[in-house]
């Protein structure tokens, strides 16, 4: 019997319209591997099944069911592709598990601590996981800047502390920028974590739950034409992203050791993507992702298709996995 699937896109964040395109893909996939799908848009104001017709259904949120005429649709499993806000930080995952359907991220926990850059980085350097210096600061908090500077040095990067796709981040050189920058990164976040720069090779590791046990992909080796891997570098053909990676076997191993490892303490499940600078042949963890971006051209497709392994089987094999729990 056919399996009924929500694929869960949008969002409440800035990466909305990213969301929705990792959605489309994600269903275009797993209804060739043959799984009736029901794409389900989560924003602000309604949770909607869009039909074929291009109709909105209202999804029922006290059991995420769906009536279609006559039909009143349960759902086997939901594929969470909902960067950012309510996919991201565990809100979403919190829900389905109160309503016991299965979902294909990490839980509610996994996903609220690695959300959180600062928190994420702070759990992992007790496992002696190395990461770049840095400075947290919440809204409304008084800062000093030159004692950020004794902290982070310049030039730092400003981040929003939970957030992605780059947005509310600013490579700052000189100490009176800093203030502009924390107000940027405020705008998508009421944390800030500002951290040193790290001159070195940026790679990208995505880690999936594959045939019932953790598989590390082939990395992603990153090249901005930009400053930094800003949103343009990203989303808008502003880098070279390189799969495998352009580095020496025992590196290679070693940060593949690693990432494996990372995935294992936060008893992560579906697919995760970590993200490193090499430094002397030494990796600093910068964040992970546990709803990384899966349009056909996003890193972690990428190093899926290198690896050997379709995209078909990639969005099916997170289904059935997170249906096997």
């Amino acid at each position: 019997m056919r399996k009924n699937i929500a694929v869960i896109m949008g969002g409440y964040s800035s990466e909305r319209e990213i969301s929705l395109k990792s959605g489309q893909v994600a269903q275009k996939y797993l209804e060739a591997a043959g799984y009736r799908v029901y794409p389900v848009d989560i924003n602000t104001d309604d949770w909607v099944y869009l039909s074929p017709e291009g109709k909105q259904v209202p999804v029922n949120r006290g059991d995420f069911s769906l009536q279609l005429e006559a039909q009143l649709i349960h759902f086997d499993c939901v594929f969470n592709a909902i960067h950012g806000t309510p996919g991201e930080d565990g809100l979403i995952q919190a829900y389905f598990e109160l309503l016991g359907i299965p979902q294909t991220s990490c839980d509610s926990y996994t996903a609220a601590l690695t959300f959180n850059k600062r928190d994420l980085l702070s759990v992992l350097r007790r496992y002696g996981i190395l990461s770049a210096p840095s400075f947290a600061i919440n809204k409304g908090d008084d800062y000093d800047l030159d004692s950020i500077i004794e902290q982070v040095g310049l030039p730092c990067f400003v981040k929003a502390n939970r957030a992605g796709s780059s947005f509310g981040i600013s490579k700052v050189y000189e100490k009176e920028n800093l203030p502009e920058a924390i107000d940027l990164s405020f705008k998508e976040d009421n944390q800030v974590l500002i951290e040193a720069f790290l001159d070195g090779t940026e790679v990208s590791v995505g880690v999936i739950e594959y045939e019932g046990k953790p598989r590390v992909l082939p990395m992603t080796e990153i090249v901005s034409e930009n400053d930094f891997f800003d949103y343009a570098a990203k989303y808008e053909g502003k880098s070279q992203e390189i799969t495998p990676a352009r580095i020496p076997d025992d590196l290679r191993l070693k940060i593949e050791k690693l990432a494996d490892r990372i995935y294992r303490l936060l008893q992560a499940q579906g697919f995760c993507r970590s993200e490193f600078i090499i430094v002397d042949d030494t990796p600093y963890l910068l964040e992970v992702n546990t709803t990384p971006g899966l349009t056909e051209e996003s890193l972690l497709p990428q190093q899926a298709r290198c690896a050997g392994i379709s995209l078909e089987d990639l969005f099916s094999s997170a289904v059935e996995n997170a249906m096997g729990k």
